[in-house]
């Protein structure tokens, strides 16, 4: 501990047990956090306690606090909204900070004989009409998107009369989700009547929608025009089914938002979903630094997020409990000026949304991170299935290779983001001892491994040494043993990752995982059980090809030795030169002179030899 931590700890155990408002300070005098405590002893003292229980963003904040400041309040209500206050006058640099940018949005309709529907974020001085403002992006976004494809409209940058005939329709006319103007088959006339329909979708509700065009599918049919009833009857059973669609994210609580938060340990992800009369209107996603206390950034984060929303609804559903969710609340309610309710469902309808909304959020984290959806759930299941602190989004594996003890090898193989990266592939060939030991053969390589890592460490050449990245997860390819003789290895060394083994069945497919304490039935999870059969079957394939690899390399080494005047240092030299025995065979009296480590005579032993053989 610092001489500077000591003596900002000494003046925190000074201050008083009363709720308040800290605020951190740098060098420069610059304000970079602001916060509210209970009790401003306790809370502020645990900042300048070990550091090892802190997140990385806060033990970054606590190496630049220079100096802080406090202010007592009369309840911690009072403090609530004096910070609150104090974070949006002064926008520190460790706090959460969300940008309000949510700005109105509009339907485009362009100003031309054909034309066409399309959602702005802003008005143009371009001639065409803007409906709106609406406040949500994703709902105007959505419905415009319903309406083109209800509608029959093109989304494609064709330019109508100009482009008719001059290419074949695109995918969205065989899926029949466009009329084709493209082709020059569509009437001006009936173009222009889908796209008042569609203005008509857009400006009012499905029901009216449906209502009308029933209207004008019944008045078709009685005029016996029954192209042009089928063409209406299609649009309102798009209608329909679009409206079923939509019954997924549709909820019997007219007015609320529903929110959870995503982490890998790293990097955090509110997701929003945003409900009024029953229906999804709006989302958004938020990623934050996560400083692992959840409870408390959940707890920040709704006080940043109703701080920068004017609209607080009546109900706010969480995945998880939040700290101080009774301040919350009143805080809410009387922004709100009427009262709003913070619940955490169990079960039930409520319980269903914010599992979608959780699993949007781990979607948009794996974005972020470079993981597509489907590796970023199976790391997700992996790490819930094993007890992971967090995602394992590096993972290196290892099996051992030999014969009966011979040509003793290793090889690692490194899996990230849940595909093999190749390029951190090791092969190691064991050096404490001969013969067939498959735990310590492990134990050793292990050893070795870590040894660089902590190398790499201490001279700061992470990019000259591939050993530098510390993986989140190592499977070992075998059971209990292997684990067992590995761990004191770890232990030693000041390594902390976990640590399992992948066991097979007698057919040698992979059955399970394991760990000291016993085996972990992955079968169950088909995304999982294929993903660790992949890596097992992947190191198994590296380890063999390289034990395989040294094991021709040795046998052909030994048909040199074989002659008179070549030992093991000189084979070694000539294979390495020559790369092959039939480059060897092949070479003149001068040439083999010319290698490494070869004399005149041992160089005519070798020619001997070869040429002797052709000639008998």
């Amino acid at each position: 501990m610092s001489e500077k931590i000591k003596e900002l700890r000494k003046k925190a155990m000074a201050l008083p047990l009363s709720p308040g408002v800290y605020i951190m300070k740098n060098k420069s005098r610059e304000i970079i956090y602001i916060g509210k405590a209970k009790a401003l002893k306790n809370r502020v003292s645990q900042y300048f306690g070990s550091q090892n229980t802190h997140s990385d963003k806060v033990r970054r904040m606590v190496e630049n606090v220079y100096d802080f400041e406090y202010i007592i309040t009369d309840s911690e209500f009072e403090a609530l909204i004096l910070e609150c206050s104090l974070i949006k006058q002064h926008t520190p640099k460790y706090n959460i900070l969300l940008k309000d940018d949510k700005g109105y949005s509009y339907v485009k309709v362009t100003n031309e004989p054909w034309r066409r529907i399309s959602y702005a974020l802003q008005k143009c001085d371009d001639d065409a009409t803007y409906i709106g403002p609406y406040k949500s992006s994703y709902y105007v976004k959505n419905s415009v998107e319903q309406a083109q494809k209800i509608f029959k409209l093109p989304t494609c940058n064709r330019r109508f009369p100009q482009d008719f005939k001059k290419g074949r329709p695109c995918l969205n006319y065989h899926i029949k989700q466009c009329c084709a103007p493209c082709t020059g088959k569509v009437k001006l006339k009936d173009y222009n009547e889908y796209v008042d329909e569609a203005l008509d979708f857009l400006k009012g509700s499905d029901a009216k929608s449906i209502k009308r065009l029933t209207e004008k599918m019944l008045e078709a049919s009685h005029n016996l025009d029954f192209e042009r009833a089928a063409k209406i009857r299609d649009q309102i059973n798009s209608i329909k089914k679009m409206r079923d669609k939509q019954k997924v994210v549709n909820t019997s609580v007219q007015e609320q938002d529903v929110i959870a938060y995503a982490s890998d340990s790293k990097k955090g992800c509110f997701e929003v979903f945003r409900f009024l009369n029953g229906r999804l209107f709006d989302r958004e996603s938020f990623i934050v630094d996560d400083e692992g206390d959840e409870p408390s950034i959940r707890s920040e984060f709704i006080l940043r997020y109703y701080t920068i929303r004017d609209d607080i609804p009546r109900n706010i559903v969480l995945d998880k409990e939040i700290e101080d969710a009774e301040i919350l609340e009143q805080w809410l309610t009387e922004k709100r000026k009427r009262r709003a309710y913070i619940s955490v469902p169990k079960i039930g309808e409520q319980k269903h949304l914010v599992d979608m909304c959780l699993q949007n959020a781990f979607e948009t984290l794996g974005q972020q991170v470079g993981v597509v959806g489907k590796q970023y759930a199976v790391l997700e299941a992996l790490r819930d299935i094993l007890g992971l602190e967090k995602i394992p989004y590096y993972i290196e594996s290892y099996d051992i290779s030999n014969t009966s003890g011979s040509e003793n090898v290793a090889g690692m193989v490194v899996f990230e983001n849940a595909k093999p990266k190749k390029s951190a592939y090791k092969k190691f060939k064991i050096k404490s001892f001969d013969g067939q030991d498959d735990y310590g053969s492990m134990a050793e390589v292990l050893q070795r491994r870590f040894n660089e890592y902590l190398k790499a460490q201490s001279e700061q050449n992470e990019k000259e040494n591939g050993f530098a990245k510390l993986p989140d997860l190592i499977l070992l390819d075998g059971g209990k043993g292997q684990v067992g003789a590995v761990k004191p290895v770890l232990k030693k060394l000041g390594i902390y990752v976990p640590l399992f083994g992948m066991v097979k069945d007698d057919h040698h497919r992979t059955r399970a995982i394991v760990s000291e304490d016993g085996e972990i039935a992955i079968r169950p999870n088909q995304s999982v059980f294929s993903f660790v059969t992949s890596i097992q079957n992947e190191v198994h394939r590296f380890a063999i090809s390289f034990h395989r690899q040294k094991r021709k390399k040795t046998v052909t080494s030994s048909t040199l030795t074989k002659i008179d005047g070549i030992g093991e240092k000189r084979a070694k030299a000539l294979l390495k030169f020559f790369r092959t025995i039939q480059n060897i065979k092949k070479a003149s009296l001068k040439e083999l002179e010319s290698a490494p480590t070869m004399t005149h005579d041992s160089a005519l032993s070798v020619y001997n030899h070869f040429h002797s053989e052709e000639n008998i």
